[in-house]
């Protein structure tokens, strides 16, 4: 695994509307056009840098031209807006091993066992054991790590996925008919598995499995897929080409 300090950054970007710029055209094109400021009122060009680095490697990176079609199409509306976080959490965590590690060991656990509250020093000791086992982040200091704990939940409720200031709360997000099919057709690109039910990524349905497989076989959803569900197995085909599949769905 390759891990990285990027939730940091991301914790900390006050203008998320420079993903849809950065998908668009690289920031030397933009500051040799017009000047970086026109577009952010981030104040060096060396945090936007930064910025532009962290954002590209962590949701604008994408496994394959399937997931690349499915977030250019959701990206294309000029702000974020609540659907289009749900993609970008989803995207990111695949880019970003450290966020889905996170996610895998203390967000989920939290969010589908009923709790409310997640702790910074959560995330933070949980980095902490990873410390033991992963050469590439021996070297990562106490500061470091209670950084990664305090951003990584702010980085949760910049996804609409947390609430509250001081005490964070976590939210149960419900998706859309539209936002569900656009969950099938991702965990169908990305996952390896020929069985879906063992893929982890269902997590990331915010669904329980049962859940999940009962409202896959409502009517409604037959034009965008088909599957075969056998109790212990189930596999999914998509119907839409994915490069026109966020405007096809009613």
């Amino acid at each position: 695994m390759k891990y990285n300090t990027d939730i940091n950054i991301l914790g900390g970007l006050p203008d998320w509307n420079l993903i849809n710029i950065f998908l668009k055209e690289s920031i030397k094109d933009i500051i040799e056009r017009d000047g970086i400021h026109t577009h952010t009122s981030i104040k060096t060009s060396e945090a936007v840098k930064r910025f532009e680095r962290a954002i590209s490697r962590t949701f604008l990176q994408c496994k394959n031209n399937e997931i690349q079609h499915l977030l250019k199409s959701i990206l294309h509306e000029k702000e974020i807006l609540n659907d289009t976080l749900f993609m970008l959490f989803w995207n990111g965590s695949v880019n970003n091993e450290l966020l889905h590690y996170l996610n895998m060991q203390v967000y989920f656990p939290a969010f589908y066992s009923g709790r409310l509250v997640l702790k910074k020093e959560e995330a933070s000791a949980c980095v902490i054991e990873l410390k033991e086992t992963e050469q590439g982040i021996k070297n990562w200091t106490i500061e470091t790590i209670n950084t990664i704990g305090r951003k990584y939940l702010t980085l949760l409720k910049k996804f609409n996925l947390m609430e509250g200031s001081q005490t964070k709360t976590i939210v149960h997000p419900y998706l859309n008919d539209k936002m569900f099919v656009l969950f099938v057709y991702w965990i169908t690109a990305i996952e390896s598995k020929s069985n879906l039910l063992d893929s982890e990524w269902l997590e990331y349905s915010f669904f329980d499995r049962p859940v999940f497989v009962e409202r896959l076989m409502q009517k409604k959803f037959s034009n965008y897929f088909q599957f075969l569900y056998t109790g212990d197995k189930l596999n999914i085909e998509t119907l839409v080409p994915y490069s026109t599949i966020y405007h096809d769905i009613k």
